[in-house]
């Protein structure tokens, strides 16, 4: 399914519940901290939020960051998670909580952290691990967000038979050189991808050549937002600013962020449950 505004999204998979709007109920307290973990020698420099309450166990939701490394847009989503019912763990894919102040060095951490599928993996897995030993966390609930590279990561997860109930991939990449088993997904996992009708690095071509190879797997669901004449990053608030300074094809779009995060909550809701 391939939509371009959020109001179609909605029309099929409404909000409404039997208690009432979901949307419309107030954020939950949350309390968060950044939490070391390790893989092999390397310490990565994660961010956790959750409800702040008593403990109980929620779904868990890996948040992954941009190209520019593990900044606050990542931590931030995990923060809204949080709010929403979720535990949310944003990872760090670079080691240190590198960030990257230039494209170049953006690209060279990027290569580092996913140029070899393995490395990729044991990183992803690093931070899963780390979600799923938290006690107030359903391991058997377990979605992942990312957002540029991030989505890209989330995908290749996927692709690689990682257990994931749904997949969220916000202005990622759609392309990949690793092939999926038609049987990833085991009939259960909704995969999400919003994308910017004018971004160079999801083109038209990129879009429909993914949905068809997301129609060959054993998926429960595709859901795809593309947003016209919106750019890449729409939904990072400084996009616009880093896209003027180094001259990429980057902007923030406020109406492409409000409904790619509302999709989001969407597919969390239908996949890990109502917050409760």
């Amino acid at each position: 399914m391939r939509i371009a505004a959020l109001s179609s999204l909605l029309a099929a998979f409404p909000l409404v519940s039997c208690a009432g709007t979901e949307a419309a109920l107030e954020p939950l307290a949350v309390s968060s901290q950044a939490i070391a973990y390790g893989d092999g020698e390397i310490t990565f420099e994660g961010f956790i939020a959750r409800p702040a309450g008593p403990v109980k166990e929620r779904p868990g939701v890996i948040v992954v960051h941009e190209w520019w490394g593990h900044n606050d847009h990542a931590r931030g989503r995990a923060r809204q998670l949080a709010e929403n019912g979720y535990v949310a763990l944003a990872v760090d894919m670079y080691g240190g909580g590198k960030l990257a102040e230039h494209p170049s060095d953006a690209a060279e951490f990027m290569a580092e952290a996913t140029a070899d599928a393995a490395v990729m993996e044991a990183r992803f897995r690093a931070g899963l691990a780390l979600l799923h030993a938290q006690p107030d966390v359903d391991a058997g609930r377990t979605g992942a967000l990312g957002y540029c590279m991030g989505g890209a990561v989330c995908l290749n997860m996927l692709r690689m038979g990682v257990d994931l109930d749904a997949v969220a991939s916000i202005h990622g990449l759609l392309d990949s050189d690793i092939s999926a088993e038609p049987s990833v997904g085991g009939s259960k996992t909704i995969v999400l991808v919003a994308s910017g009708g004018a971004d160079p690095m999801a083109s038209e071509a990129s879009v429909a050549a993914f949905e068809a190879e997301m129609a060959a797997l054993d998926l429960k669901e595709l859901r795809t937002l593309v947003f016209p004449g919106v750019l890449h990053a729409f939904s990072n608030p400084d996009a616009t600013r880093l896209g003027e300074e180094f001259d990429l094809p980057l902007a923030y779009d406020a109406d492409a962020d409000e409904d790619s995060w509302a999709a989001t909550l969407q597919l969390f809701r239908d996949t890990l449950g109502p917050r409760d």
